[in-house]
C-alpha cells in the first residue's frame, strides 16, 4: 500500500492571480511543495492535480506526476476534497494501491519533509484516521453578538484577564499538511475522516493568499533556517552549463560575427577556492560550440565538453569515467536543455534568473543571477557543506 501526496493547484486563483506559479526565493510555490514532498521519507509518490498547463509543466519539472483536474471541480466554489477524491480515483485506476493520502497545499511555502513525516507517523497512533499540522495559538479571540457588543470567545472578558500561559491550549490549522487513511477518506469524503490527531509545528507559519502574504514570506526567507534546502553530504562532482551560468546569457557580436561574453571574476575565484579546498571534481558541459567556452575553461583549469546537444548521455559518460553516481553530482543550469541533467542528479541548482522550467527543477536557487555571482555563491555553499 503506497503513501501518496496530492497537491491540488488550480490555475484560476482570484485573490492573487497565478498564485501557485508565483516565485518565492526564485522557486514557484508549487515546486516548493513538490520538493518538500519528494524529500519526505514517508512519501512514495507525489502528484499535482491541476487544470492549468503551466502549473502542470512546473510540477513535472519539479519531479511530480500530474493529474488533469476536470473543469467541473476546478472552479472557485470547488472544494479541495473534490480534487482529492478525483486524484485518488485516477491513481488507483492506474493499478496503484493507496494506503495513506497526504494532502499538501502550495499556499504553505515553508512546509518541511519532517512535518510531512510527522503527520504520516501520527496515523499509526491510537487508531487515528487523520493527522494535520497546527500551530499553538495563545491569542484572545473575540466575537460580535447580535446586539453589536463584543464578547470573548476563548476567554471570559468579564473576569480578570488571565495570563496567556494559563489559558487552555488552543491550536490553529496551518493549512499545510493533512495525512489521511485513504480508505477512511474515501468513505467520508472529508479530510477529517475519523479520529483526528494534531501535529504541532514550530516557528511562524503563513498561508499565501495575497500579494502582502507573498511579500511577508519573502521577508521570512531571510530569517528561516529551513527556508533554503541544505546542501547534501557526499557530493563529488559539480557540472556546470556555460551560457546563463558563467555568463548573463547575453552575447556581444562584432561586425565580423565574432562573439564575446562577459564573465564574473568573482565566480572564477569561487571555483578556484572550491577546487583547492574540496575534492569536488568540476566539469563545464555546454551546448555552445564557441571557442569562448573552452578558453574560459582553460583559464580556470576546468575540463570542458562542449557542442553537446544531448547533455545527459555525456554527463553519464563523464560520471562513469570518474566512478561517480548521478546522486553524487550537482548540476547548475538555467534553461530547458538542462532539465534532463537537473532531474537526473542528486543536487540540481539554478541561478536566480533561470527559466521558470529550470527554477522548478532546482532544489537550490542562488540569490545571484547567472554570470553575476551565482557560481561564487554556490561554490561557497559547497565549501561550507564540505566542512
Amino acid at each position: 500500500m503506497k503513501r501518496v501526496a496530492v497537491i491540488p493547484a488550480r490555475g484560476g486563483s482570484k485573490g492573487l492571480p497565478r498564485k501557485n506559479l508565483r516565485l518565492l526565493g526564485g522557486v514557484p510555490l508549487v515546486a516548493r511543495t513538490v520538493a518538500a514532498a519528494r524529500a519526505a521519507a514517508t512519501i512514495d509518490a507525489v502528484y499535482v492535480s491541476t487544470d492549468d498547463p503551466e502549473i502542470a509543466a512546473a510540477a513535472r519539472a519539479a519531479g511530480a506526476g500530474t493529474i488533469d483536474r476536470p473543469e467541473e471541480i476546478a472552479g472557485d466554489a470547488s472544494s479541495s476534497e473534490s480534487a482529492l477524491v478525483h486524484a485518488l480515483g485516477m491513481i488507483e485506476a492506474e493499478g496503484e494501491s493507496v494506503g495513506v493520502l497526504v494532502f499538501l497545499q502550495c499556499t504553505s511555502p515553508f512546509t518541511t519533509p519532517a512535518e510531512i513525516d510527522a503527520c504520516v507517523a501520527a496515523l499509526g497512533r491510537e487508531g487515528a484516521a487523520c493527522a494535520f499540522t497546527v500551530a499553538p495559538d495563545h491569542g484572545f479571540l473575540w466575537g460580535v453578538g447580535a446586539d453589536g457588543a463584543a464578547f470573548g470567545v476563548n476567554h471570559d472578558h468579564t473576569a480578570p484577564r488571565r495570563r496567556r500561559q494559563d489559558l487552555e491550549p488552543r491550536y490553529r490549522e496551518t493549512g499545510a499538511v493533512y495525512a489521511m487513511d485513504a480508505l477512511a477518506f474515501r468513505a467520508a469524503g472529508s479530510r477529517f475522516c475519523g479520529k483526528t490527531i494534531l501535529v504541532p509545528v514550530d516557528g511562524p507559519t503563513i498561508e499565501i493568499d495575497s500579494a502582502a502574504d507573498l511579500a511577508l514570506a519573502e521577508a521570512m526567507l531571510v530569517v528561516r533556517a529551513d527556508a533554503r534546502p541544505p546542501i547534501p553530504s557526499g557530493l563529488k562532482a559539480l557540472v556546470m552549463d556555460f551560457d546563463g551560468v558563467f555568463t548573463d546569457d547575453r552575447v556581444l557580436v562584432d561586425q565580423d560575427g565574432r562573439e564575446a561574453v562577459f564573465a564574473s571574476r568573482s565566480d572564477g575565484m569561487g571555483l578556484d577556492r572550491l577546487a583547492r579546498l574540496t575534492d569536488i571534481k568540476l566539469l563545464i558541459l555546454s551546448k555552445e560550440p564557441n571557442p569562448v567556452v573552452s578558453a574560459r575553461g582553460r583559464k580556470l583549469k576546468i575540463e570542458v565538453r562542449q557542442g553537446i546537444d544531448d547533455k545527459l548521455p555525456e554527463l553519464d559518460r563523464w560520471l562513469a569515467e570518474h566512478g561517480f553516481g548521478r546522486g553524487e553530482a550537482a548540476y547548475i543550469g538555467n534553461d530547458v536543455n538542462d532539465l534532463a541533467c537537473m532531474r537526473a542528479v542528486g543536487f540540481p541548482v539554478a541561478p536566480a534568473d533561470a527559466r521558470p522550467e529550470a527554477l522548478a527543477a532546482a532544489r537550490y536557487v542562488t540569490k545571484a543571477d547567472g554570470g553575476k555571482g551565482a557560481l561564487r555563491e554556490l561554490c561557497e555553499a559547497l565549501i561550507l557543506a564540505a566542512g
